[in-house]
């Protein structure tokens, strides 16, 4: 994930401007998604919820994803590091029935993070799982068959820039102390990603392709990344394969959904998202601490009720939400991410319905009070934040019913051609601490 950028992106984002990229016009021009495409975008939009995974070597240090840039780490000595490595604990089959039992749709998986290691038997470089470790497992083969078995979807993030490699060429801005030579063939670096894309896509069965590591070259004016050869070669290979970009920027020609980084559509409070909410399937991707990958000092995990809320928060905005975990280099997922999966999981039981499975943003617009979410003619309203017992809502559309959505008792309402006000005998604040939810029925 990024951590920085540069100044000039971080003004225009300060002042909520949209910050687009130069690189816009080499994505894939003319793109008009197939049936499968439109399909695949829809049940993206149905699952409501994902759980995102940083795992690689950096684990091991657990000082974060970005360790190697962040301590000008030698490229030769930090890949010594994979003779260590060695997850005796990871089981794919408990990681996916602990993410699945969150109430979670699919899982993403970081199949090469900027330090450039590959977590698959890629036949493009030795320095993968396979080659170089003696765990000798394919991390990705093992994910991507448990999610098939257990009916999740499998989404894979793939860095365009590398730490390690010689011909990332011309060096970006981030990576700079890392070893490397001042020379390469960007050529033959193009080429090495393209071909691990197809094996990620053909071999390993990737509904989607989560990028990465675009903002890195903007200090290189005129850069190109050939995302027009790139994204035409994965919607060729499985034209169904949804492609993101986090490039905190417009959405490119040839990408299937829009990503938020930190924060839901709408916000930039991280200065990461001031970009234009485009009319494509949304995602935003959020810590669950602090750190993407595992840090061992980041122990400043958000609460249940914070999760459950921003989850809501989401999915009242029309977007899924994309929850991390950083597993520790044992293979397993820390506990206090497992007890917070639980929770979610709990809740969910109850509620996911109101956000997930053919769900929508609400005909009203978030509030100072919450969202809502929708399913043809019923309409949830997420209660998170309640000052009274009235509540006047903006809806003009005839309703049918109002009701408790826990106890299913009625609650009385007036409707005029001005809204619909609501009259509660308590404040919903002290019926349901996390989330209040009210079940308006449209006639």
């Amino acid at each position: 994930m990024k951590s920085l950028l540069t100044t000039t992106r971080m003004a225009a984002l300060a002042l909520g401007l949209a910050v687009s990229s130069p690189l816009i016009s080499h994505a894939q021009k003319n793109y008009k998604p197939t049936k499968e495409n439109l399909a695949a975008r829809e049940k993206f939009r149905d699952r409501g919820f994902g759980i995102f995974l940083h795992w690689g070597l950096y684990s091991i240090f657990g000082q974060g994803e970005w360790y190697m840039t962040n301590a000008n780490l030698n490229r030769d000595e930090y890949s010594k590091v994979a003779g260590a490595f060695y997850p005796a604990q990871f089981d794919a089959a408990k990681w996916v029935a602990a993410i699945k039992a969150s109430g979670a749709g699919y899982l993403t998986i970081t199949s090469r993070h900027h330090e450039g290691f590959s977590m698959w038997d890629t036949k493009q470089s030795d320095y993968n799982i396979i080659k170089s470790t003696p765990f000798k497992r394919d991390i990705l083969a093992e994910l991507r068959d448990e999610c098939r078995k257990q009916g999740l979807g499998f989404h894979i993030y793939y860095s365009l820039l590398d730490w390690h490699r010689d011909d990332y060429y011309p060096i970006g801005r981030t990576g700079q102390g890392t070893g490397r030579t001042k020379h390469g063939k960007w050529k033959t670096y193009d080429a090495f990603m393209n071909a691990q894309l197809a094996e990620l896509v053909r071999d390993y069965n990737a509904e989607a392709i989560w990028f990465d590591g675009e903002w890195d070259q903007d200090i290189n004016p005129g850069f190109q990344w050939n995302f027009d050869k790139m994204y035409a070669g994965i919607h060729k290979i499985n034209p169904a394969c949804l492609i993101g970009n986090n490039h905190h920027g417009e959405v490119h020609p040839g990408e299937d959904f829009q990503m938020f980084e930190r924060d839901v559509p709408g916000a930039n409070t991280a200065g990461l998202s001031g970009q234009a909410i485009s009319k494509l399937p949304i995602e935003t991707c959020q810590t669950m601490n602090g750190m993407w990958g595992y840090k061992i000092i980041d122990q400043t995990y958000k609460s249940d009720t914070t999760l459950i809320r921003l989850l809501v928060q989401t999915a009242g905005r029309n977007a899924n939400l994309l929850l991390n975990i950083g597993p520790e280099a044992t293979g397993a997922l820390p506990a206090t991410a497992i007890d917070r999966l639980e929770k979610i999981g709990k809740w969910m039981k109850t509620y996911g319905k109101t956000v997930k499975d053919g769900v929508r943003e609400g005909i009203i617009p978030p509030q100072e009070w919450g969202v809502s979410t929708q399913k043809g003619k019923t309409v949830y309203l997420h209660i998170l934040d309640w000052k009274s017992r009235m509540l006047s809502l903006p809806l003009t559309e005839r309703v049918k019913s109002v009701v408790a959505y826990d106890t299913r008792r009625p609650i009385p309402f007036q409707q005029t051609k001005l809204g619909l006000t609501l009259s509660f005998d308590k404040a919903p604040s002290e019926a349901n601490a996390i989330d209040y939810i009210v079940e308006v029925t449209l006639h």
